[in-house]
């Protein structure tokens, strides 16, 4: 004789089912009952006033804007529309730089900070003490001095 298919947790999934679809129901009658109590027409309608607020009253169709489909911009614009900042070059001085290994330091003559120079970011061969100028790029371990130029 063959075991029974029907396991607890297939019972107890049944019974929360049942149990779900009774309480859809109530909440439909009692809904219904409502309905015909208070005389209403049924749904109701929720409308956005100018301000963003919900009201229970349509706006004032007078009021109302035309906006044109071309005027709505979705995305990002063409690059040629877009305003670019150009990074303003710094300034500063070079503390150290190991041209064997081909990296450096560059203290900013402003702000004081150290920024990281690989040799691939050179324009101009440099050395310690050299007046330089550079502009930053984020590197993976914070800012890095790029396009460097002797003064």
């Amino acid at each position: 004789m063959a075991k029974s298919q029907v396991t607890f947790n297939k019972i107890e999934k049944e019974k929360k089912r049942l149990k779900k679809r009774e309480e859809k129901q109530k909440k439909k009658d009692a809904r219904k009952a409502e309905k015909e109590a208070s005389g209403s027409s049924g749904i109701q309608f929720a409308y956005v006033d100018f301000n963003g607020n919900l009201t229970d009253t349509p706006p004032d169709p007078a009021m109302r804007e035309k906006v044109e489909a071309e005027s709505i911009e979705l995305g990002i614009p063409k690059k040629e529309d877009r305003i670019e900042e150009e990074p303003a070059a710094k300034e500063g001085k070079v503390s150290f730089f190991d041209t064997s290994k081909g990296f450096g330091f560059i203290i900013d003559s402003v702000n004081q900070e150290k920024y990281f120079v690989h040799v691939s970011g050179l324009l101009d061969e440099i050395q310690e003490n050299d007046k330089v100028t550079y502009e930053l790029e984020r590197g993976q371990k914070g800012m890095n001095a790029v396009r460097v130029k002797k003064i």
